[in-house]
């Protein structure tokens, strides 16, 4: 299968706002870089990931997201994730990409190994995997085989969400709890998740 990674990314000075009570803005945008230069490193070591789409209205996000070797795609109007998603997806499609694997860049403990499992639990058309976060409230790994026209609903609670808009749409849903992939970071208590980032 042709799978593209699609990584959207919040404007590195803005993103992480719940954490405002513990890092400073400067905090916030150094963790928010490292956190999307340690995405897009683990992605490319991946054999099965085609491309690598980067996501954002952010310039310098996506400045370092080519330095990085991804491709990158603005995004413009009002912020919207599900809408920036659909349109990446749009792009992705249009250079022939046949399946589809969104992951957000704010995954400290991402590996290529659990990468490579949420592929291969993909291998056969007809399957929407899903990795989802430690509470099993959010959507912290989609990967769509065929990827179609699916209705992305990220955001609170949308682990059930997805996983009845895949049901709906046919496809058979695989529900994967990887360890690197569950913890995200998010509120002050997910700083615990950090460890020692590789940047």
């Amino acid at each position: 299968m042709a799978l593209w990674a699609i990584v959207p990314v919040k404007p590195l000075r803005r993103g992480k706002s719940r954490l405002a009570g513990v890092l400073s803005e400067d905090e916030r945008a150094a963790l928010n870089q490292r956190l999307l230069l340690q995405t897009v490193d683990v992605l490319s070591r991946v054999p099965d990931v085609k491309n690598i789409l980067v996501i954002s209205r952010d310039p310098e996000a996506l400045a370092l997201a080519r330095e990085q070797g991804a491709r990158t795609l603005q995004e413009d109007g009002a912020p919207h994730l599900n809408v920036a998603l659909q349109r990446a997806t749009v792009v992705a499609k249009t250079y022939m990409a046949t399946s589809i694997l969104i992951v957000p860049a704010d995954l400290p403990q991402i590996t290529t190994t659990d990468i490579q499992a949420l592929i291969d639990a993909a291998s056969q058309p007809g399957v929407a995997v899903i990795a989802p976060d430690h509470r099993r409230e959010g959507t912290n790994a989609l990967l769509l085989n065929p990827v179609g026209d699916f209705p992305y609903d990220f955001g609170p609670d949308s682990f059930a969400r997805h996983s009845r808009l895949a049901q709906e749409a046919g496809l058979q849903v695989k529900v994967l709890e990887l360890e690197s992939l569950a913890h995200d970071v998010d509120v002050p208590e997910d700083l615990s998740f950090l460890g020692e980032l590789d940047y």
